[in-house]
């Protein structure tokens, strides 16, 4: 029935102006003109981040988002640390933790919050 059908995240924010600067100016990511009102539309690979203005923002806690960015992990990592974004540290049992960046083998994670506390994470997947 939805095998074939795009999806696409959806971040509750409280503050649109201020999720607009966060994941266009330090997340990179292109505002779509399907963007109107309360709404803001993010392009992101073949897909897209859809951020709302909602009373219930930042309660999630777990995963919102997640990008599996192969390889480049380590470079956006340092590119959002030099933009000043945290980084949250898990402890996780027989992962390392350096520059942001946890890792277990060769496999690679990191987590920040936007400015609501809406947890996004990367991975080395992809």
């Amino acid at each position: 029935m939805l095998k074939a059908k795009n999806s696409s995240a959806i971040v509750a924010v409280s503050d649109l102006a201020r999720a607009k600067r966060f994941y266009g100016d330090v997340l990179g990511l292109n505002l779509s003109p399907d963007s109107e009102g309360d709404v803001a539309v993010f392009d992101t690979g073949d897909t897209h981040l859809v951020v709302y203005v909602s009373e219930f923002a930042g309660t999630n806690q777990a995963n919102a988002v997640v990008w599996a960015v192969g390889e480049e992990i380590e470079k956006i990592a340092g590119d959002l640390a030099a933009k000043g974004v945290a980084f949250e540290r898990y402890d996780m049992d027989g992962a390392t933790f350096e520059n942001g960046v946890h890792r277990m083998g060769d496999f690679r994670m990191v987590w920040f919050n936007d400015p609501d506390g809406n947890i996004l994470h990367l991975n080395s997947g992809g």
